[in-house]
């Protein structure tokens, strides 16, 4: 099992980026949490990650913190959680949110994580509930300040949010209908992701 990795970040594609280790560049798949912690391209970054083997691919995920790592893990053990959904519910929510509304039963605020529904969220909570009684709160904070480009290009910048959505689990229409309503004409692809992602809350 890889638990944690070091490199150099040469590209960011949410929900992907491209990390050269030693000269070799791993693909990363990490949540939109991550993201908004991240250094920019050519920094060094240290992530927690987990692996994933199947027949037909290997898949590595990475995060920021190490209370985004064990959550992931435990949504993996829930039946009919896979890597995708465990990935979208970490870019809808913090892991201190999501506990909350594990150990509070709320499935009603659950069902408006995208791509859970009603049964899904009760699954959540009765098979959840007793491995985060234990739970730690952290207090860290996700706030980052995202600096104006001012690149007149809006096109790449929009069709990238909009692209990192639908991979989260949108679909194409809603993804595209709250970027362009969001869209200030100066944010980041980033910065959209994170605005569309609370305006769909």
């Amino acid at each position: 099992m890889i638990g944690k990795i070091r490199g150099t970040i040469l590209e960011k594609s949410p929900p992907q980026l491209l990390l050269d280790v030693n000269g070799i560049g791993y693909e990363i798949d990490a949540p939109m949490g991550t993201f908004y912690q991240l250094p920019d391209v050519g920094k060094e970054v240290h992530l927690f990650t987990h692996f994933i083997v199947r027949e037909d691919a290997h898949h590595l995920y990475g995060f920021y913190t190490r209370e985004e790592q064990l959550l992931f893990r435990t949504l993996l053990k829930v039946n009919g959680i896979g890597a995708r959904l465990g990935l979208t519910i970490l870019s809808s929510t913090t892991p201190d949110e999501f506990v909350r509304l594990v150990l509070n039963n709320d499935t009603a605020s659950l069902v408006r994580l995208p791509g859970i529904g009603k049964k899904t969220a009760e699954r959540l909570v009765i098979e959840m509930r007793d491995k985060l009684s234990d739970w730690h709160q952290s207090s860290h904070s996700a706030n980052q300040v995202i600096d104006k480009t001012g690149n007149t290009s809006r096109h790449p910048i929009l069709q990238d949010a909009i692209s990192a959505l639908i991979a989260l689990g949108y679909k194409q229409q809603e993804a595209n209908r709250v970027i362009t309503k969001i869209d200030n004409g100066s944010a980041n692809s980033e910065e959209l992701i994170r605005q569309a992602l609370r305006e769909m809350m």
